[in-house]
């Protein structure tokens, strides 16, 4: 038998972690630094752990209850209905739900380039097309900036039936005005779907566009336990909805979409507000640090990671990685002049840059 056509579908490209990198190198891997995946450098919450190792005991049991338990605190948390809360396996999860409960074969979605690959492999697993938006700067004037704005969605925009606006955006930091946000829902088709992503959320001090769902049924939110909870591993997380589609999240989800011993770890962890808060102070120096010690043009950001401008992005990514840092080469994103670096620790921020700017001086 052969497969569907697959012509048409790309593969999302993970950075790579410090075993592969040590493996290919043949270095021990207590020698790197990683910082090209934008996860938490203080790891999960000591409550998270705990509660991941209690949970071992019983993966026996399907996880219905603590499944509706996250949910309620979700809710509560977010001021929503539990019905308009759709937990999920990963941000990635939630998108597919989303794609579900949207798209019938043919119909089109509008994603940002550059930005995160996999919009656009949700709706080609679900038969749709995929059309795009830019937001890079100009080749010949790099320093103005990305351009998050409601105007560079609405130019592209030809009646797809989901847009994707990633808030704070990746991979540059870049964010939406919540006023633009409001602008692309008022000025797309009433059956357009407005998807913010906001992964990054808590890292930026806008708000957040979970408010719009008070008076709307064209947008849903995106938010994850992956980035400033530091459960990356566990898989875990939802989107807001509007009320009126209760129904559909029992049609379009897998049974259980979030497995007991993530729920549990998403419960401890929205109660270890020191863990939160000590991840987000440490974003905001490292961000600071990066923007004024490194020695190449940078990108203001609102997120955990900063862009920067180094010219063979390729080639500087390679040389740090030989020095024991891991940055994210962002060719891949369409950006081969730039590299990503995420925001370590105070000691891990001042070792990337010590290399980086080594590596830029040779």
């Amino acid at each position: 038998m052969e497969l569907r056509d697959l012509s048409d579908h790309v593969e999302y490209r993970a950075g790579r972690g410090i075993e592969e990198v040590a493996r290919d190198l043949g270095r021990d891997p207590g020698e790197f630094v990683k910082l090209s995946s934008n996860e938490n450098p203080f790891g999960p919450s000591p409550a998270a752990a705990d509660a991941i190792r209690d949970a071992a005991a019983d993966v026996h049991r399907y996880p219905k209850a603590v499944h509706a338990d996250l949910t309620a605190k979700i809710a509560e948390r977010w001021g929503v209905t539990e019905a308009q809360v759709w937990l999920a396996n990963g941000g990635d999860g939630a998108l597919d739900y989303l794609a579900r409960a949207t798209l019938d074969p043919g119909d089109a979605v509008l994603v940002p380039t550059p930005g995160f690959t996999y919009y656009g492999m949700s709706a080609r697993f679900h038969h749709g097309a995929v059309n795009e938006y830019d937001v890079a700067p100009p080749a010949d004037d790099p320093g103005d900036g990305f351009a998050l704005t409601a105007d560079r969605v609405l130019s592209a925009y030809d009646g797809e039936r989901v847009v994707y606006l990633t808030s704070p955006h990746n991979p540059s930091g870049a964010r939406f005005a919540l006023e633009d946000v409001q602008r692309v829902a008022d000025e797309t088709d009433e059956n357009t779907l407005v998807v913010v992503d906001e992964a990054y959320g808590e890292f930026s001090d806008a708000p957040s566009a979970v408010g719009l769902l008070d008076d709307r049924d064209d947008v849903a939110v995106l938010r994850t336990f992956s980035k400033v909870y530091g459960l990356a591993g566990v898989r875990l997380g939802y989107a807001l909805v509007p009320d009126e589609w209760a129904d559909a999240y029992a049609r379009v989800n897998t049974p259980f979409a979030a497995s007991a011993v993530a729920c549990e770890a998403g419960i401890a962890a929205m109660d270890d507000d020191d863990h939160v808060e000590r991840t987000v102070e440490t974003v905001e120096w490292s961000r600071q640090y990066l923007r004024e010690e490194l020695d190449a043009p940078t990108y203001e950001s609102h997120a955990n990671f900063v862009l920067a401008r180094v010219g063979d992005a390729s080639a500087v990514a390679e040389a740090a990685q030989r020095e024991g840092v891991i940055v994210r080469d962002c060719s891949s994103f369409g950006l081969p002049a730039c590299v990503r670096v995420t925001c370590g620790t105070r000691e891990e921020t001042e070792r990337a840059v010590d290399v980086l700017n080594e590596v830029l001086a040779e």
